[in-house]
């Protein structure tokens, strides 16, 4: 089981995908964060996807929150080539994708994060977090984003890893957000003056 310290007491099985949803500056990405952080403190790898921020930066944000250096900790970066610095290459901790759009080219940076802490190291217990979808669904149509992360979610259910997906709920029409729900397993809520909420599948 993944506890989902500190934000939550909840456990929830090996294979689970959240989604995390709010309005803008409600602690989406801070909430995701704090669970990959304590997931690495126990020995967990932790795989951060981010469309809105660069790798060097989330790795600045993450040490804040726990030692991570020789740890499996490891970031796509689809942020960084896309504001045209070109001269990168992908290395054990930061892998780049060209941009939000490449959904084919986030999930093979992924695979091969994956393949490594999973296959090649045998760490079990994977917890990864996409943030944000928002982004995502800026440069593509629902349809293709759907595509995207039902291969993305079964991936992580089939390691048996956590995955946490941050959403803007106030971007996007009720359309959107019932369609996407269907892929996941349980929902956490944040909210600007009061303590986020989870609603598991489960429950």
């Amino acid at each position: 089981m993944y506890d989902l310290d500190p934000a939550f007491d909840d456990e929830v099985a090996p294979g689970t995908n959240i989604l995390v949803t709010g309005a803008p500056l409600t602690g989406k990405r801070a909430l995701a964060l704090d669970v990959l952080a304590e997931g690495t403190r126990r020995g967990d790898s932790s795989i951060i996807v981010t469309t809105k921020d660069s790798g060097k930066r989330i790795l600045t944000d993450y040490a804040t929150r726990t030692a991570y250096e020789g740890r499996p900790v490891a970031v796509v970066d689809c942020v960084t080539r896309q504001q045209g610095v070109n001269d990168l290459r992908d290395d054990d901790r930061v892998k780049y994708t060209s941009s939000p759009v490449d959904m084919t080219g986030i999930g093979i940076k992924l695979s091969e994060f994956l393949q490594a802490f999973y296959q090649e190291q045998g760490i079990e217990r994977n917890r990864i977090m996409v943030h944000s979808l928002s982004t995502l669904l800026m440069y593509s149509d629902l349809q293709t984003v759907f595509r995207f992360l039902h291969v993305f979610t079964g991936r992580i259910q089939s390691v048996g890893g956590l995955g946490l997906f941050c959403i803007d709920s106030t971007a996007h029409d009720d359309r959107t957000m019932n369609t996407l729900k269907q892929l996941f397993d349980g929902i956490i809520t944040t909210y600007e003056d009061e303590e986020p909420s989870i609603r598991l599948a489960s429950d």
